[in-house]
């Protein structure tokens, strides 16, 4: 039962990552709407925001996949991460009753981001992976 809840958690998360970079690189004008509203403009330029949809999208297939894993859940959580800490008012107080423009909503990334921690801390016991060698409790 853990292996097979933590792939179908792998790929849910990695999924996510794969949806959120293909809405970068085939909906640009809502990437960079997004970028605006939440990032500051980081990434607010058409073939940026592309380029960062393609390594999202890549680094999203490989954490379904099971590929690279020492390296991409890392890259995972940092871009939960990000997206926690953009909402993190959202977070704080999804009603709204101290901060305006928040959403309840957002309150997931929460949870996204600590359980893209969770792949990271059960990396050993993921057994349905393409990656077999990071799963070995001699490199974990």
């Amino acid at each position: 039962m853990k292996a097979w809840t933590l792939l179908l958690l792998r790929v849910s998360l990695g999924w996510l990552l794969v949806v959120w970079g293909a809405d970068k690189v085939f909906n640009v004008e809502h990437g960079m709407a997004v970028a605006d509203k939440f990032y500051f403009g980081f990434l607010a330029s058409q073939s940026v925001m592309q380029v960062a949809g393609v390594a999202q999208v890549l680094v999203g297939l490989a954490v379904v996949a099971g590929l690279a894993r020492r390296w991409v859940y890392p890259l995972q959580v940092m871009l939960n991460g990000a997206s926690l800490l953009a909402v993190s008012k959202s977070v704080i107080d999804p009603w709204g009753w101290v901060f305006q423009g928040t959403n309840a909503l957002f309150y997931p990334s929460l949870i996204i981001f600590f359980a893209s921690l969770l792949l990271i801390a059960y990396r050993d016991q993921d057994l349905l992976v393409l990656d077999k060698t990071v799963g070995d409790k001699r490199n974990g």
